[in-house]
């Protein structure tokens, strides 16, 4: 193993030595001590990407990027082959939590190397950032926290400050290379005369505007009662992979009928939609919980990580029950996804929005504790967010959204929703608290928009995570709602807390947050771009 481990460490220095001779072959010129001054970092920076003085300031931003893949993939690499014979049951389901995550941030390190998109770039590198916390958030639910130091030093330590002088260096060469309606963010994006955004391609358009499904529009069909392809969802995918040539779109109908499984749309799935025949009528569900065992990961009844996924008109469930605490109803990490009339039932931690670039319109939310949840960039809009009654000794809290490092270009949208009391909770509302969110990480993001607030939303609005944590580093926002809960007179005073103007709202609306959302558009699901 030890000799394993050094072969893997040379190796990689070995190709980042080259990769800085190859630059400064190139005739590039410019020292870049200085820029490392510039990152969160400057000492991480000088040890591991200054090695070679003489970079130019693409080539600095280029080379910090290059060396941040490598280690990851170092980093993969010693978490695949450890010896896992001291580890209990418990550390064992978080380590392969931490194999699948450092995996997925290998890919999107060497994805953030081959594109030169702003928008792209720093989604994936955020995404990066996510994958890094949820692993360590396994152990730590777990209680299994001290088989830690178990995993390589690399990972627990320099690794995420590599990624955080990442997000830092690309942010900064975006902002030095782009101006006015060119800036991240900034300008409005062309929908189609349809309404939808330019993403969304004609033929998913009409699978998503569609009122009916008919079974010759999909290319698999999953019934329960054994009138369709299969069975299960999960046979259904597993054919799709031999079924469709490329990555274009891939539609598997699911009819009527209650489906208990537990479905994963892994990676090499892109483009894949679920179809199903309505709210109530197709219902996924599952009770995987971190009471018995699993990571809150893990627990997802329906989990997508392949980019581009799309579902309309489906429940997705998770009837753990408040007693098993955190037990997730579905969760994406899928780049453009999309949710199109779909119901999301749970109690703590229902909808894990985990990370990258997330849509959801029309949609139904049930809930307790942090509810919402993640470190995606998600934009809720016109969804119907339902507090469930929790236990007796909990106070409601509708999101927590996990953003741990401020370049990250992450948070929680809620726009033109309603916020209310569901049948369970309607008539002992006044017995319980209820808040729009609390900060899961440092700085946490949330903000919510013409939205109708109900009596149940506690005056303060906000709920503290843990003392002062992050009360100054967070950003939460309230723009132009109503409702009896909507008066922001006696919300929370912190510093981080903001009665937005319409300029500060327009930064999060799907045109401005969701660069454009062109993909939205392109899955055929009707949006608001602006305000």
């Amino acid at each position: 193993m030890d000799n394993y481990k050094l072969f893997l460490t040379v190796l990689v220095s070995l190709f980042s030595l080259l990769s800085f001779v190859s630059w400064v072959a190139n005739g590039d010129s410019i020292s870049s001590s200085s820029s490392c001054t510039q990152t969160p970092y400057p000492q991480i920076c000088t040890s591991f990407v200054t090695s070679n003085p003489l970079v130019t300031s693409k080539g600095f931003r280029d080379v910090a990027l290059t060396v941040t893949m490598n280690q990851a993939q170092l980093a993969h690499n010693h978490i695949s082959a450890m010896d896992l014979s001291s580890f209990d049951q418990p550390a064992k389901a978080a380590w392969v939590d931490c194999v699948e995550l450092s995996n997925d941030t290998v890919s999107q390190l060497n994805r953030v190397l081959l594109s030169n998109s702003w928008e792209d770039t720093q989604t994936w590198l955020s995404a990066a950032v996510a994958n890094h916390q949820t692993c360590q958030n396994g152990f730590m639910e777990l209680n299994s926290a001290s088989f830690m130091s178990s995993l390589p030093s690399i990972l627990l330590s320099d690794f995420s400050k590599l990624l955080s002088n990442s997000l830092a260096v690309n942010k900064q060469q975006a902002a030095s290379t782009l101006s006015g309606s060119k800036q991240p963010g900034g300008g409005a994006r062309r929908l189609l005369s349809d309404g939808f955004p330019s993403w969304v391609s004609a033929a998913d358009r009409k699978l998503l505007q569609s009122t009916t499904v008919a079974s010759q529009a999909a290319n698999i069909v999953v019934a329960a009662d054994g009138s369709g392809n299969y069975k299960t969802i999960s046979q259904a995918l597993s054919a799709s992979a031999k079924l469709r040539s490329g990555t274009s779109r891939f539609v598997i109908y699911v009819k009527k009928g209650t489906y208990k499984e537990n479905v994963e749309i892994t990676k090499k799935m892109k483009n894949i939609m679920l179809i199903g025949d309505g709210i109530g009528a197709t219902i996924v569900t599952g009770s995987k919980n971190v009471q018995d065992g699993s990571t809150t990961f893990r627990s997802a009844t329906v989990a997508a990580v392949g980019d581009g996924f799309i579902a309309k008109a489906m429940t997705f469930q998770n009837t753990a029950g408040p007693q098993k605490h955190q037990a997730v109803a579905f969760r994406s990490g899928s780049d453009q996804s999309v949710f199109y009339q779909c119901s999301f039932q749970g109690y703590q931690d229902t909808l894990y929005v985990h990370s990258q670039r997330q849509f959801y319109r029309n949609c139904d939310i049930y809930g307790t504790v942090d509810f919402i949840f993640g470190d995606a960039a998600v934009v809720f809009q016109n969804c119907n967010i339902y507090v469930r009654k929790p236990m007796s000794n909990q106070k409601n809290t509708i999101t927590a959204q996990g953003r741990s490092d401020p370049n990250e270009n992450t948070g929680i949208s809620i726009h033109n929703c309603k916020i209310t009391a569901a049948s369970d909770l309607k008539a002992v509302q006044s017995s319980y608290k209820t808040y729009l969110g609390r900060p899961w990480k440092e700085y946490s993001r949330t903000v919510v928009m013409k939205t109708y607030l109900d009596t149940l939303i506690d005056p303060a609005g906000w709920l503290e995570w843990s003392g002062n944590f992050a009360l100054t580093t967070l950003y939460y926002g309230e723009y132009s709602n109503t409702g009896s809960g909507s008066s922001t007179s006696g919300r929370v005073k912190w510093k981080g807390y903001h009665i937005m103007t319409t300029s500060d709202a327009q930064k999060f609306t799907v045109a401005n947050f969701l660069g454009g959302g062109s993909w939205i558009g392109a899955a055929g699901v009707p949006y608001t771009s602006g305000l």
